[in-house]
């Protein structure tokens, strides 16, 4: 067995080539010139017909800051609640205050409303004004994986902050990095992270995801 890759796929034939490279779970999204936003209904079932593997799926109403209004909150909860209809592996969200500090009372209603799906907080992590309060509230409100990039453009440029997240975690969440993964620095990675799990698009020089880059970064 290689590495636990997350591969981000905006379309079917993204998600098959995950599949073909050896990918254990895939986030779904679209938009990811604007960072990603939830998926239409239409792709996700196409996606969820023919994938094998688990779906987590991006819950973002729009591109830009992570702080949300309370029409994006329901805009939210209607996509939480497509996603639990059509029986998904987990959802990926992510809300933060005006301060920059996590949206406790707001994820904690996406939350309640997502389980039993899995919770992933997403990349508006990056975004926090204080990272190690950040991942204890995001911890006390039982999310199961945090993805960040260590609070850098790249989980490259953040790997010591993620290392030092995943030591603070001890096991509480799965601490992923995410943000510029590739093939040449996921040894390097692994090695200064300790982390279990990696999230990566695993795009070609064409832009889209490729069995190769996968398999690359499986590391089979």
């Amino acid at each position: 067995m290689g590495r636990f890759v997350e591969c981000c796929c905006t379309g079917l034939e993204e998600a098959m080539e995950a599949v073909a490279g050896g990918a254990s779970r895939i986030e779904l999204c679209e938009r990811l010139d604007i960072g990603g936003v939830t998926p239409s209904r239409e792709l996700l079932e196409e996606v969820l017909e023919c994938c094998p593997l688990p779906v987590n799926v991006l819950i973002r109403p729009r591109g830009g800051d992570f702080v949300f209004s309370s029409a994006e909150e329901a805009q939210m909860m209607e996509s939480i609640a497509m996603c639990k209809a059509l029986n998904v592996n987990g959802v990926v969200i992510g809300s933060l205050l005006p301060d920059g500090n996590v949206d406790v009372d707001m994820m904690g209603r996406l939350i309640m409303a997502a389980r039993p799906l899995s919770v992933t907080f997403h990349r508006a992590f990056d975004c926090c004004a204080g990272p190690f309060e950040a991942l204890d509230e995001i911890i006390s409100l039982g999310c199961d994986r945090l993805l960040t990039s260590g609070l850098e453009d790249s989980a490259y440029d953040g790997r010591y902050l993620i290392a030092e997240l995943v030591e603070r975690a001890s096991g509480r969440l799965v601490v992923m990095p995410g943000g510029g993964v590739r093939p040449s620095n996921i040894d390097v990675l692994e090695q200064v992270t300790c982390a279990m799990e990696f999230h990566g698009s695993a795009h070609s020089e064409h832009g889209t995801t490729d069995r190769a880059v996968v398999s690359m970064l499986v590391g089979e």
